[in-house]
């Protein structure tokens, strides 16, 4: 099939035409004489957003409205329509969290969506939560490379074949990390296995060709956009998978799991352009194969325009919408797109029943966790203790870290409720994970744990023990996860995902975003134990500090 790009309208920058490989001619195919139209309308990585933000930016109630015009503009133009999303609908919001993303799917099906790629959110709750929200999706759920360990079948479709009424055929395949196994609870996986996509892929592909089913191949992904196929350890995403499989066997991804938006820079290969919302946007092209995402959380709708005709398969325009987004003045980047007021009518009964559901106890402490300003950006405290613990025991890493800028609020002795652990998290961080040589690691904690006090950058930790030396800006690390260290070895510790990107003068670090979110790990930690013993995370001098003119921080 013959792939080519013509400068559309509505904003592509030059792109180079290309080629790929010739598929069989199907003469009664409809999309021989005529030009088949199509837009793919897509998203990915929502989150639990299915509420605008207080600034009055995304929600899924405008992105009905935006859809709804884009079909009209599409219809008119004689062009037939597929809604895509790239997965993760699960995880990221309390009120969504507290009502297992329901509301998130009643607005998908309100959309109109057309088909999904499972994401590893899908597996944060037990498979009983995940099989209600297919019963509730209204729109396949599609996965080629998840099996059932019993059965050795797919756990899912693994594609859905949409016959168009213009007589375009088109293929939608499913496919998800293979990290998830090691990124959720492993007693929601356990009967699971998550096979290499570009295997299942290609499997696909060949089944689809062979049964000439199809004009054309697109993929929906959960596995992340990474420029060059640069994935660090991160599992392989969608750049390593075009690359790999013949040239144009696969026309388009759409894809999700590293939310970034995919806008490359025209005329230098495998570069990321600086966008901003309102920039055009130019996708990725590897091997022939189209690769697309729009950033998270709704934000942005993709629209992606095609032609079809005679086996040539044609990107006519492509751009990514903002939905409701502002600029640093607070003013609206684009024209504000008015909420459908049907769907906003709808979610505002789940949006008020989840803040009323923020108040229902969930723990208690019989002592106060300290989270005061003064305490803990000057030295460790319980509550800085409390939450590296729950990030290291719920990634299962050796140790913890949480930068004192990110610990906003105190909770005090009694009982506790998700509202409480928001004032502790309000910035809705994700939790990630790095992996370091210890040799790399000493040199690392030189750099964060000798972050001044009295600074957002002063580091709280759990699970090691080291002695700081401010003057050397250099650390001396006795065990790790209660183990003597060993700079030979491999060790892992959760980190904000604010940090780990260079917030606070961190040094910015290659890690695994798990997508959890911080507020949420430390809600789930405290459900788990019920009542919190303020003591036994009381600091005992894990972590002391030399050559400074405090015992507990760099002065």
């Amino acid at each position: 099939m013959k792939h080519n790009l013509i400068k559309g309208t509505l904003a592509l920058a030059v792109l180079a035409a290309m080629t790929g490989c010739n598929t069989s001619k199907n003469e009664s195919e409809p999309c021989v004489e005529n030009v088949c139209k199509l837009t793919v309308l897509h998203t990915n990585d929502t989150h639990g957003r299915f509420w605008h933000n207080e600034d009055g930016e995304y929600g899924m109630a405008a992105q009905k409205t935006l859809v709804d015009r884009l079909r009209a503009e599409a219809k008119a133009a004689d062009s037939e329509v597929l809604v895509l999303s790239g997965g993760d609908v699960n995880t990221g919001v309390p009120e969504s969290d507290l009502q297992n993303a329901e509301p998130d799917f009643i607005a998908m099906n309100h959309i109109g969506y057309d088909a999904m790629a499972v994401g590893n959110h899908e597996f944060d709750n037990p498979l009983d939560i995940l099989e209600l929200q297919r019963q509730w999706a209204k729109f396949p759920m599609v996965s080629a490379n998840i099996y059932d360990k019993k059965t050795g079948q797919r756990y899912f479709d693994p594609y859905k074949i949409f016959k168009l009424k213009n007589g375009l055929r088109v293929a939608v395949i499913g496919l998800t990390t293979e990290d998830t196994a090691q990124l959720v609870d492993p007693n929601n996986v356990l009967n699971l296995e998550f096979r290499d996509p570009k295997v299942e892929v290609e499997r696909v592909i060949d089944g689809i060709k062979q049964g000439n089913s199809a004009d054309v191949i697109f993929a929906i992904t959960h596995m992340g956009h990474y420029a060059d196929g640069a994935h660090g350890s991160n599992a392989p995403g969608d750049v390593e998978m075009a690359r790999q499989l013949p040239a144009g066997k696969l026309d388009a991804i759409i894809g999700g799991h590293s939310q970034n938006p995919v806008c490359m820079e025209p005329g230098v290969a495998n570069q990321y352009a600086d966008f901003k919302p309102g920039d055009d946007c130019q996708p990725d092209q590897q091997n022939g194969t189209w690769i697309m995402q729009a950033h998270e959380w709704g934000k942005y709708v993709g629209r992606a325009q095609f032609d079809y005709q005679d086996g040539n398969f044609t990107l006519t325009s492509y751009e990514l919408i903002p939905v409701n987004l502002k600029d640093e003045q607070g003013a609206f980047i684009q024209e504000e797109i008015v909420r459908d007021p049907a769907l906003e009518g709808v979610l505002q009964v789940y949006q008020d029943k989840g803040a009323q559901e923020l108040g229902v106890v969930i723990a208690s402490t019989d002592g106060l966790l300290d989270g005061e300003r003064a305490n803990v950006r000057n030295r460790q405290t319980n509550l800085g203790r409390l939450i590296t613990t729950a990030t290291a025991q719920t990634l299962r890493t050796d140790f913890g870290i949480v930068n004192s800028g990110g610990v906003r609020a105190s909770i005090q002795a009694g009982d506790i409720s998700y509202r409480d652990v928001l004032t502790v998290h309000p910035f809705g961080n994700t939790v990630n994970k790095a992996v370091m040589p210890g040799s790399e690691l000493v040199s690392y904690l030189g750099q964060v744990a000798t972050k001044t006090g009295n600074t957002g950058g002063y580091a709280q930790f759990g699970g090691i023990e080291m002695a700081v030396d401010c003057q050397a800006k250099s650390v001396s690390i006795t065990s790790i996860g209660g183990k003597p260290f060993d700079a030979g070895a491999q060790y892992s510790f959760t980190i904000p995902s604010f940090s780990a990107a260079g917030g606070d003068g961190y040094p910015k670090i290659d890690t695994v975003n798990a997508g959890l979110v911080d507020a949420a790990v430390l809600k789930d930690f405290l459900a788990a134990k019920q009542v919190i013993q303020a003591a036994d995370y009381a600091p005992k001098g894990e972590v002391s500090y030399l050559n400074s003119a405090s015992s507990e921080s760099c002065k």
